[in-house]
């Protein structure tokens, strides 16, 4: 049965949408890979309050999801993980602080960067879409 999970494209501001962070994964699957903040549903949570809620316990940051940019299907059986991630990207306010339980690294990238990293789960995919939403 897949997991409902939810991930965070993170701007600085609305005027640096092209700024994306992306964090460096201290767990598996994709232990030591870039991606983006998110993680897991929990039971009962609303999807919105859950991307608040990982965004904050993995970078510190609060985030005002603003767009949904979709849904994507993470499917690794050699990782034994199957989940259905639910996107939005919006604007992060704080002071970012890692958690280093999840999290060994963080920092912000020009979207263009990004975009040609390998990143973890389908999120090279997610990262796609959301430059075409960008696009005029």
């Amino acid at each position: 049965m897949p997991k409902a999970t939810v991930g965070a494209i993170i701007h600085p501001s609305e005027s640096e949408r092209s700024t994306i962070l992306l964090t460096r994964r201290n767990v598996n699957p994709f232990k030591d890979h870039w991606c983006l903040p998110g993680g897991h549903i929990d039971d009962y949570e609303p999807v919105e309050q859950a991307v608040v809620r990982e965004v904050k316990e993995e970078t510190n940051l609060d985030f005002a999801p603003e767009t949904f940019v979709g849904w994507f299907e993470e499917i690794f059986p050699e990782y034994n993980f199957h989940a259905v991630a639910l996107v939005f990207a919006g604007t992060g306010s704080g002071a970012l602080q890692e958690q280093p339980e999840e999290v060994s690294e963080m920092a912000w990238f020009p979207l263009d960067e990004a975009l040609s990293m390998q990143l973890a789960f389908t999120h090279n995919l997610v990262l796609q879409q959301y430059a075409r939403l960008l696009t005029p």
